[in-house]
């Protein structure tokens, strides 16, 4: 009986953690959505000189990768990026579509708390929006009680997704 006590009480403790890691959809999967079964090979983006002080500005800390992963398609990019929530890293996907937020997806949430950043009624605030001079998202997008810090992960996530866009060499060549 002790020992039963005992199982039962590590799976109670333990429990909160494996709810917190929660797959909603994978890369793959995201990306075959967005080009409807035809994804583009990817392209890289090195973190560079001017790129690399833009993000570390609009992340709030130095990146921790040199280069970045893209798919583009005409003025069409998708990025899967990571950013902290409050511990653990959400996994996002973002489509932008000439210079602005076509999709905002959660894929992997990993945090106890926050959660309901993956709900439409909140990532649907980022249709349309598009990025600043300044790196700021053209558009306040509200909060939600509870869920501070997975917000403003996907807020900079948003305006790094836009950032990165315009730096790609389809979107550099069409700007006049």
């Amino acid at each position: 009986m002790r020992n039963l006590l005992i199982t039962f009480l590590s799976l109670l403790c333990l429990a909160p953690i494996a709810w917190a890691d929660s797959s909603y959809q994978t890369p793959e999967e995201f990306l075959n959505e967005i080009f409807a079964g035809k994804t583009p090979a990817p392209s890289m983006l090195w973190l560079t000189g001017e790129i690399r002080t833009a993000t570390t500005t609009i992340l709030g800390h130095e990146p921790h990768q040199f280069r970045v992963r893209y798919w583009e398609q005409g003025q069409r990019s998708a990025w899967i990026l990571d950013e902290i929530g409050k511990e653990q890293p959400i996994t996002t996907g973002l489509v932008v579509n000439n210079g602005q937020l076509e999709r905002v997806r959660v894929l992997v949430f990993r945090e106890s708390r926050g959660w309901e950043v993956k709900y439409p009624f909140f990532t649907d605030q980022f249709l349309q929006v598009g990025l600043t001079p300044d790196l700021s998202l053209d558009k306040q997008i509200d909060g939600i009680s509870g869920a501070t810090l997975s917000v403003r992960a996907l807020t900079k996530l948003a305006r790094l997704a836009l950032y990165l866009h315009q730096q790609t060499p389809a979107a550099r060549h069409d700007t006049p």
